[in-house]
């Protein structure tokens, strides 16, 4: 083999590395490997599917994905881990996609001087950040004047709704046209509104939307905002009780509040 470090599961770390310690021979059962303690392991594998192969070194800890040599599960989470445990890095590119570990606190990443950073910068020019995720739609929107998405997904506790919170206040100070307008403040004040109703307490976090949602914001000629609504949501009605009732009342509710007008 020309690379002689690969990866096995395990019960406690998922995942946990191991070097070759003899060469394998096609058509053979058994690894003989290496542990990182010094353990030595007879490995039953399947010819067919053999154990991932551990990237360089020198590849660990890159700020995109797509960089590796090996892109599989195991290489993802340690890639991950390497930049959150190590370098505190909370961001990681996979192509267009943007990888977010959330740190379960405050961080000093998120201020009008980072923005201002990111502010007209290419996506690959910057570390990865939410930012740089908002700049490249705030960038094509204007540039081919047409409209942009960005989907947040991630499971409960994730942090989809702070996320989806960040890239609103970046479209409101990069956008912003003078003091005459307050049009920005309204869209950043909308977010209270949208966690009041529907969200409950769960094992990773207390305040966790039971809800989608999808946040439509408006831009004039000049790319300044000029107005934001929620168009449509989707209640998880399997962890509310009196479904109907309650789904009614929210409904009522949120068409009364929910939209923001100039």
């Amino acid at each position: 083999l020309a690379y002689n470090r690969v990866w096995i599961p395990d019960p406690e770390e998922v995942w946990k590395s191991a070097e070759i310690a003899k060469d394998y021979r096609v058509g053979d059962n058994i690894l003989r490997l290496l542990l990182e303690d010094g353990t030595e392991l007879d490995y039953s594998v399947n010819p067919e599917s053999l154990p991932p192969l551990r990237n360089p070194d020198i590849l660990v800890g890159e700020n995109d994905l797509t960089a590796l040599s090996y892109l599989h599960e195991p290489a993802v989470l340690h890639n991950l881990r390497i930049r959150f445990a190590e370098s505190k890095l909370i961001y990681t590119y996979s192509g267009i996609i943007l990888v977010a570990m959330n740190p379960y606190k405050q961080l000093p990443i998120y201020g009008d001087a980072i923005i201002h950073a990111y502010s007209g910068q290419n996506m690959g020019d910057m570390d990865p950040h939410i930012f740089a995720v908002a700049e490249e739609a705030y960038k094509q929107m204007a540039r081919n004047n047409r409209n942009q998405s960005i989907i947040v997904s991630g499971e409960s506790g994730a942090g989809k709704t702070v996320s989806a919170r960040y890239a609103m206040r970046y479209f409101a100070t990069v956008s912003k046209s003078g003091s005459n307008t307050h049009v920005e403040d309204k869209v950043l004040a909308s977010n209270p509104i949208t966690e009041a109703v529907g969200n409950a307490k769960t094992t990773r976090n207390d305040n966790s939307s039971r809800f989608g949602k999808y946040t439509e914001i408006s831009f004039d000629e000049r790319n300044q905002i000029i107005g934001a609504n929620m168009r449509t949501y989707l209640l998880e009605k399997s962890r509310v009780v009196f479904q109907g009732v309650l789904k009614n009342l929210i409904i009522q509710e949120w068409e009364a509040i929910l939209s923001l007008k100039v």
